[in-house]
Order: structure tokens, then C-alpha cells, then sequence
């Protein structure tokens, strides 16, 4: 609770993406979270329905109301939409967040296909926004998209962090291969290529979200650039491992944020585990795997 993370993005009414899962990041990392909402998509594990814009004052009305109450150890900004909540975002964040670690998922097509950020944006986002944070997460298709190019994983990353950021962590999860590496590139002319296995598993519903909320996490810790993108890996891949036997969704389920923690009940019931009444035990186990069918 000592260490205040803000997460900037839209909302996820199936719980597995957007400020849901960026609030259960921080939590699984043992740190405040807070949100300001930017935009409503309707969306579940099967994809995104449409999307409803947030009127731009009441998300100058939350930044001003937190930070006049609370300033956040590190912020993780995702999903903003329209060209005009990047202006508000970008504007508000240089005049009150300057000594701030900011991360940068640029939210812009879901997985499944769906558009998550106006065309007319992304300029403004290149511009103003990127040249503010200390680390942007873009997966491949992002990143070619900024870049205006395709070409291998570190000439595009190269691009990318010529826009500007302090670093450039490029997401290889979506490459056809069995090997899931991401490749960090710093300001500093710091090279790292984060190597890790491709974990089988239809539960990857709001990944992206969740890895950079756990570098935001990291960061306000105090980790530095690198050891917070390589523990926010590690976190995800295992975060993802532990949730591919459930079934939650008729898509592509969620990623279980706090398989580190769960299950707690032991904890909340009892103080001496060896006097918890084994029918609350018992109804727990039926409840777990009944949960893992579906």
C-alpha cells in the first residue's frame, strides 16, 4: 500500500483487460492502484462490441481531483482513443508528472482485429505523448505502425525509440514460432533481448494490459528499466500458465493476475491453519474445480 500506481486507460466490463486488469496487477505487486477512465469499449473474451468516448472534461476532472489528493508513484497509460484525450493526457501529465515513470501500452488494435485507437491519433500520440514516457510496450503490429514500416524486430525498435521514450520494450508474442522473446532497447544504448518459451494456453485476454501495469508496478518500487520488464515478463508468463486450464468466456479468457497469492481463504478464516474447519475446506476444493470446468 506504500507504493501508488495510476493506471490511465479504458474499461473492460469481462474483468480481463483495460483498468480491471491493470488494478489487479498492482495489487498482485502489493501496490495502491487508482484509475482514470478514457474510454468505454464493449467488450468480453470474444472481442470488442463498439466503443463509447468518455466526454473529455470529466477525464480532466479525474486527473485534476487525484493528483490535488494523491500523486502516483508511476502511472501506466493505455487505452485513450481519439486525438483530443491524447491532448488532454499528454498536456496534464507535462505540467504534473514530470519526475513521474510513465509506461506507454499504445492501445491501438485488439486481438481480435478490433480498432482501439482513431487514425487521426496516432500522429498525435507519436509526437506529443511518446517523447514523455520511460518505457512504450508496442507489440509488432503497433510497432509498425509507428515505425510507418516493417522489418525486423530491432530495426523497427530502433524507430521507435527514435520517437523519443527512454526505452522501447518490442513484444514478440505474436511471432509464429515456439520462442516468445521481447527486446528491450534503452536510451543509454542498452540491448537486451528477454528471452521466454511460448506457453500454450487460449487464456491471453488482456496480456498486454497486464505487462505493463506490472513494469508500471516495478517501476514504482523502484526497479530499474530493465529488471522491471524482465520481472513483468516472468510474472506474465506465469500468470498465463497458471490460467490455461480454466475456462472463463467463450474466447480468449483472462490471465490469472493473482496465481501468487490464491487461495487465501486459509489466511481470512483462520489464524491457525490446523483448526480450519475442513467442511469450508471442503466446499472450497468442490468450488475450485467446478471454477477450472467451467
Amino acid at each position: 500500500m506504500k507504493y501508488k500506481c495510476l493506471s490511465i486507460a479504458g474499461f473492460d466490463c469481462s474483468g480481463g483487460a483495460g483498468i480491471q486488469a491493470d488494478l489487479k496487477t498492482f495489487a498482485a505487486f502489493g501496490c495502491y492502484g487508482m484509475s482514470i477512465l478514457t474510454a468505454m469499449p464493449i467488450q468480453n473474451t470474444c472481442g470488442v462490441n463498439t466503443c463509447f468516448s468518455i466526454p473529455p472534461q470529466s477525464i480532466s476532472a479525474q486527473l485534476e481531483v487525484l493528483f490535488e489528493d494523491i500523486i502516483p508513484d508511476s502511472i501506466k497509460i493505455g487505452m485513450l482513443f481519439s486525438s483530443e484525450v491524447i491532448e488532454i493526457v499528454t498536456e496534464f501529465l507535462k505540467q504534473f508528472a514530470k519526475n513521474i515513470p510513465i509506461v506507454l501500452d499504445p492501445v491501438m488494435v485488439a486481438r481480435s482485429g478490433d480498432t482501439l485507437l482513431r487514425d487521426t491519433a496516432i500522429d498525435i500520440m507519436k509526437r506529443k505523448l511518446i517523447p514523455l514516457v520511460t518505457v512504450v510496450t508496442p507489440n509488432l503490429q503497433e510497432a509498425y505502425v509507428l515505425a510507418e514500416r516493417v522489418d525486423d524486430m530491432e530495426s523497427i525498435a530502433r524507430d521507435v525509440l527514435m520517437l523519443g521514450p527512454q526505452a522501447v520494450l518490442l513484444k514478440g508474442g505474436r511471432l509464429d514460432s515456439d520462442d516468445s522473446s521481447d527486446l528491450l532497447l534503452e536510451r543509454s544504448g542498452n540491448k537486451t533481448w528477454l528471452t521466454g518459451v511460448r506457453v500454450k494456453s487460449n487464456n491471453i485476454h488482456g496480456a498486454g494490459c497486464t505487462l505493463s501495469s506490472a513494469i508500471c508496478a516495478c517501476l514504482s518500487l523502484g526497479f530499474p528499466v530493465q529488471e522491471a520488464c524482465r520481472v513483468a515478463k516472468k510474472y506474465l508468463s506465469e500468470a498465463i500458465e497458471a490460467s490455461a486450464e480454466y475456462k472463463i468466456g467463450k474466447g480468449n479468457g483472462p490471465v490469472h493476475h493473482f496465481y501468487h497469492i490464491w487461495p487465501t481463504i486459509h489466511k481470512i478464516y483462520s489464524d491457525n491453519k490446523s483448526q480450519i474447519d475442513n467442511n469450508v475446506s471442503s466446499i472450497y476444493t468442490k468450488n475450485i474445480e467446478k471454477f477450472r470446468r467451467g
